[in-house]
């Protein structure tokens, strides 16, 4: 069980409802354990994309639904949720106000005297906004690779090893990734500039994030597929992103000390250099 706690704001997004890889479940367990007074769902919420081809719909998915309406009729939690490149079917209702739901392309957040621009971020990826088929191809690459990364923390689970994300590592060596990343953060905090707020907050490339461009704060939520990680606004104004993974392994029991005389085994050794 999670410890439960109660914010000012949570925003998540790239949660990509309706494929394998997305951690519904996970996020189901988050939300039911960390309330909040407003919730972002920032793009890529539903995977439109995937469920147009040989995606799946299941009762994960909608018990994610079911929770929000619970948030929003037990806590009178206001849901804003912004559209992404792979939910831009909600272009064909937006803008939408239904009691304390509100479905919108965008949002100013006001935090802690501060104004934060709210965008997904897809307006900033050439690839997916001018040339969808190649958007589409790198998709099957990067499914590929979240299966790669379930294989490898398959292996590591029966190590004892805790999860580890394959894919943010090979993010973080490749040139091309990281030089991504860094034009879209700066293109984002100009978006900012342009709109007189002090902050951004996007998602968008699975890359959770809090940092400073000289007076603009710029922060990502991260995903569901991988980072499993939400961005989160203590009642002081104080922002912070949690992992779920480390939310569980807090709540987890000390592990028992080992004997080393008996229990080393020159195999564990090897292996945990491989690791």
């Amino acid at each position: 069980m999670i410890k439960p706690n109660h914010f000012k704001t949570i925003v998540i997004s790239d949660v990509h409802l309706g494929t394998k890889a997305s951690k519904a479940k996970e996020l189901v367990r988050f939300l039911k354990s960390n309330t909040c007074d407003k919730l972002i769902l920032n793009g890529d919420i539903i995977d439109g994309w995937r469920l147009r081809k040989n995606g799946k719909w299941k009762k994960k998915h909608t018990r994610f639904f079911k929770v929000l309406m619970k948030m929003i009729d037990k806590f009178n939690t206001e849901v804003i949720y912004l559209r992404g490149n792979h939910d831009d079917f909600l272009d064909n209702i937006m803008p939408l106000t239904i009691g304390n739901l509100t479905i919108q392309k965008d949002y100013i957040l006001r935090s802690n005297g501060k104004n934060f621009f709210v965008i997904h971020g897809d307006v900033f990826d050439s690839i997916t906004t001018n040339l969808k088929w190649l958007a589409k191809l790198g998709d099957i690459g990067y499914t590929f690779l979240l299966w790669l990364n379930k294989i490898y923390n398959r292996r590591r689970v029966k190590k004892g090893l805790p999860y580890y994300s394959l894919s943010q590592e090979i993010k973080q060596r490749v040139k091309t990734a990281v030089s991504y990343i860094s034009s879209f953060e700066q293109e984002l905090v100009k978006l900012a500039k342009s709109r007189n707020c002090q902050g951004i907050i996007c998602g968008h490339i699975h890359h959770p994030d809090i940092q400073m461009y000289d007076d603009i704060m710029y922060l990502n939520s991260g995903d569901w597929v991988e980072s499993l990680s939400a961005l989160v606004e203590h009642e002081n104004g104080q922002w912070e992103i949690l992992y779920y993974n480390e939310l569980v392994k807090e709540e987890l029991p000390p592990e028992p000390i080992k004997n080393k005389k008996s229990d080393f085994v020159f195999s564990d050794f090897a292996n945990s250099k491989i690791a």
